[in-house]
């Protein structure tokens, strides 16, 4: 590929297999926005909230399509920064992982403190001073821990945590459907097509996050064939468990509206204090899943950058021993467990939505570019190939810009300040790097 996508394979082992892979973007996907989500968008348009769900599904299908054929281009780690960068130059890659890597570090921090929260069902007291504290600590430590020493101990840890979180989702969905009152999907109107467009569009927060299945692709076996096939089969498996939830939700709990927990509360509706419990467990587990695949995605992309000269050359380091990006881990787990001790935390949920849609829309337009430098060159020959893949693309972007359309201004305001940011760390580090590299040449001419 070059000499920048060399240097990412350098020191790391493919030890995600192909199941390895459908486990983590199942993680990835399903984290804790479906768990406070039903809620939010039926206070928003109420019954027809089903529907929003099965449009997001149509949307991020369309999205998903484009990764799978530009991801079956390439077998290298970075995902969407990699495919942005090849497609579209290094401003533009460092841009998009630059965006990627913080919606990563503050996904981690939101549902981190998500699961202090579930885990306070259980015992109350964990949930605010110094075993709130404790509890955190523990737990970024210890899924650090599992990172560094081995991708395939994360790897396993997240197959495990794939099957625990989809055990208490089925029981919630079987039990749920038995007590389904029709009387609930009863709507007195249509709502506005704003409402609909942002309930759209807050459920992108949930439907998304399969990226982070591609980006240890140089970690992954076979990933050419073995991505397309994990994070279409994964988007079918969410998609299937989401519109269940959604339908049991509105089906069994006439005050969805106003829960905080609306899985957890229409559980104890049908199931009892006992089922509930399950439930609330299974919300947890489904939380520490997502928490290991957070930090197993988001530690590669510094890792790929600086093997890409983007950021300083200590990210690219891998552990002699354990095969992994152990600094870039070390690193980003630090800034993570910051922000989720941050009693001040506070990040817009549309805000990062807007952050995905611009960063997934690169994507699919790399999927035109990149065919059309096949005919020239077949340098990024594709595994797969989407069917009608360039209207595909243009559908995905024509749906991606109806969505950011319906953000505020504020939200735009705050999203084009979040991408400023990275173009100013993109040139400060730039520009640092050629004053070391004039100094250098300096230096061997005086000797």
């Amino acid at each position: 590929m070059g000499e920048s996508t060399q240097t990412m394979q350098k020191g790391l082992v493919r030890g995600i297999r192909r199941w390895d892979v459908v486990a983590v973007a199942i993680n990835a996907v399903i984290g804790g926005g479906i768990f406070g989500l039903p809620s939010k968008v039926y206070a928003l348009i109420g019954p027809y909230s089903l529907v929003a769900f099965a449009a997001c599904a149509l949307v991020v299908a369309l999205i998903v399509l484009c990764f799978a054929e530009v991801g079956s281009r390439f077998s290298e780690t970075g995902g969407p920064y990699l495919y942005a960068r090849e497609a579209f130059g290094s401003v533009v890659g460092f841009e998009v992982g630059w965006l990627v890597w913080l919606m990563r570090l503050t996904a981690f921090a939101a549902n981190c403190n998500l699961l202090i929260d579930y885990l306070g069902y259980f015992h109350p007291g964990i949930g605010a001073g110094w075993p709130r504290a404790v509890v955190i600590i523990a737990v970024v430590v210890a899924l650090t821990t599992v990172n560094v020493v081995g991708v395939r101990n994360a790897a396993f840890f997240s197959d495990i945590f794939s099957v625990g979180k989809l055990i208490p989702l089925v029981l919630f969905i079987g039990a749920g459907l038995f007590f389904l009152d029709p009387g609930n999907f009863s709507a007195p109107a249509q709502p506005a097509i704003s409402s609909f467009s942002q309930s759209v569009l807050l459920l992108v927060y949930a439907f998304t996050g399969f990226e982070m299945a591609m980006i240890p692709a140089g970690e992954t076996r076979d990933p050419q064939r073995n991505l397309p096939f994990a994070i279409l089969l994964s988007l079918v498996v969410v998609a299937v468990v989401y519109i269940l939830i959604q339908l049991v939700c509105v089906g069994t709990f006439p005050g969805l509206a106003a829960s905080q927990r609306p899985l957890a509360d229409a559980s104890e509706r049908f199931l009892g204090v006992i089922g509930a419990s399950v439930v609330t467990a299974g919300v947890a587990v489904s939380i520490i899943g997502n928490l290991i695949v957070v930090i197993l995605s988001a530690a590669r992309l510094p890792f790929a950058m600086a093997g890409a000269r983007e950021l300083p050359k200590v990210f690219a380091a891998t552990h002699a021993r354990f095969h992994t990006p152990h600094v870039a881990i070390i690193a980003t787990a630090a800034l993570m467990l910051a922000l989720t001790l941050s009693g001040k935390f506070i990040y817009a949920l549309t805000v990062s939505v807007i952050a995905r849609l611009l960063a997934y829309s690169v994507t699919c337009a790399a999927l035109i570019v990149l065919r059309r430098r096949d005919e020239r060159e077949m340098r990024f020959k594709a595994q797969f190939k989407a069917p009608a893949g360039v209207a595909v693309s243009i559908a995905a972007l024509s749906l991606s810009a109806w969505l950011l359309a319906h953000s505020s201004g504020r939200e735009a305001r705050d999203a084009a300040l979040t991408a400023l940011a990275g173009l100013l760390i993109y040139g400060l580090y730039k520009l640092v790097g050629r004053k070391s590299d004039v100094e250098k040449v300096i230096q061997s001419t005086r000797t």
